[in-house]
């Protein structure tokens, strides 16, 4: 229960459950987690080789009335199959204020999407742009031979110095801001979660280094996926977290598809989020530690909403983009997507079966597909909805247990096909049969079933 209250920023729980403990654990919980001061005698039994002396001479804690409190955020993260510490600044809920501009984050929302969203083939080189206190280098670490990892923010790169070190993790750690610090080298894998939040230019808005880049608009985003270009081998991937400025009537696909003109690059962007600019202005000026309901507070969402309107935006998109470059010569494919719903957790694995789905789609042509036999994946379940006691059903469906937990729906001749794909046959000798049942010519039936086809495949409903 106290878990789950920190994960909605309510402390009370976690303070409740540890006040009073002399256990270890809970003294360091309620220290560099929690944010609340301890005794220096329960931080000598809890650390008996450091204690509360070694940790001041670190930097780690400082002395307040006679008692110590933590100068920094140190905490567990885990995955399924690895464990490591984290360091970073407090956050807003240990230091119940407005955080400093220069604040590093640790453990947040968007860098668990980014780790979940990434996919994780054994590479060579990797890069994480932007890396703050290094928890995206954490996992790269499992399966890439060098890593690189860049910020703009020195204090960021000592904070990743730290976690790395903790980890027992090697990379080279570079300043600047975002690929400057690469300039002419090339990666398998480039991740990024970067400063995307469209800040107002306006006197008396916080410039926060983890989320502004400082630039207008969605503009550092869009030329990061451009220059990315240049820094992918071929077959290489990228992969980070974007937010897009939407004016009236305008579609998100279309402003997000200029980013990727003349790249050269595979794109697939999954839009996870769309909000108008008033949830979005209260998002982000809650964000920095400001509370509602103060005179800052309304400073700030009162600036956020004057500059949307003066720039004619009235929404804000969120998603995840993935590029490749391509590994032959051949027409890069694009394919951008809306899915609000729930996804799988993680979903890297999903993202590279995706990738190569797509790559071989775009390397053969109708008469391929059509001679290759297909498989309903494992995951796929059929449902079929109609009125009780009626013959036939109304809508067929079928649904995706994993990845993207795509729902789709099929006719009458996408619902054949498919039930009848079970890896023996090839698509145009299914496409023979059908024609025969419905009396129509197996060239028509196949110009039916093919766009159903190449959807499924490409998420992997079919492989």
């Amino acid at each position: 229960m106290a878990v789950a209250a920190l994960h909605r920023e309510q402390p009370l729980p976690a303070l409740r459950a540890t006040a009073d403990a002399t256990d270890p654990v809970a003294v360091l919980c309620r220290l560099f987690a929690l944010g609340v001061p301890v005794q220096p005698a329960l931080l000598d039994a809890a650390l008996p080789r450091t204690g509360a002396a070694g940790l001041r001479r670190l930097g780690l804690v400082a002395e307040r009335e006679g008692a110590v409190v933590a100068a920094c955020d140190l905490r567990p993260y885990a995955t399924e199959q690895d464990g490591w510490w984290v360091v970073s600044d407090r956050s807003e809920l240990a230091t119940a204020g407005p955080l400093p501009t220069d604040h590093v984050l640790g453990i947040g929302g968007a860098s668990a999407t980014l780790a979940s969203w990434t996919p994780r083939p054994r590479v060579e080189r990797a890069l994480d742009v932007g890396t703050g206190s290094g928890v995206q280098v954490l996992h790269l670490a499992g399966h890439a031979a060098y890593l690189v990892a860049s910020d703009l923010s020195e204090r960021a790169l000592d904070f990743a110095r730290f976690t790395l070190a903790l980890n027992e993790i090697d990379a080279d750690l570079r300043s600047g801001s975002l690929l400057e610090p690469v300039a002419g080298e090339r990666f398998d894998l480039v991740v990024s979660n970067p400063p995307f939040v469209i800040t107002p230019r306006r006197p008396g808005v916080p410039r926060y280094e983890y989320r502004d880049g400082g630039r207008a608009g969605d503009a550092l985003v869009a030329g990061l996926v451009r220059d990315l270009a240049a820094h992918l081998r071929p077959g290489g991937i990228g992969q980070l977290l974007a937010n897009w400025e939407l004016r009236a009537d305008e579609e998100w696909t279309e402003h997000v598809a200029t980013w990727f003109d003349g790249t050269g690059l595979d794109v697939w962007v999954v839009q996870r989020e769309e909000q108008d600019v008033a949830d979005y202005a209260e998002t982000w000026a809650r964000d920095g530690g400001h509370q509602p309901d103060t005179p800052e507070f309304e400073a700030l969402y009162a600036a956020w909403l004057d500059d949307f309107a003066e720039r004619g935006v009235e929404r804000l998109g969120f998603g995840v983009v993935t590029v490749q470059r391509p590994s032959t010569d051949r027409e890069p494919w694009t394919d951008l997507v809306d899915v609000r719903s729930p996804v799988a957790s993680p979903m890297g694995p999903a993202v590279l079966a995706g990738l190569r789905a797509r790559t071989w789609l775009a390397e053969h042509d109708d008469e391929a597909l059509l001679d290759t036999p297909w498989q309903v994946a494992d995951d796929v379940t059929e449902e079929r909805i109609g009125a009780p006691g009626a013959a036939h059903p109304n809508v067929i469906q079928v649904r995706q247990g994993t990845g993207l937990r795509r729902t789709v729906t099929l006719d009458t001749l996408g619902a054949g096909f498919v039930g009848a794909c079970d890896g023996e046959l090839t698509a145009r000798q299914l496409c023979a049969g059908l024609a025969v049942l419905t009396e129509q010519e197996p060239q028509a039936v196949a110009q039916v079933v093919l766009p159903v086809l190449r959807d499924l495949v490409k998420d992997g409903l079919l492989r």
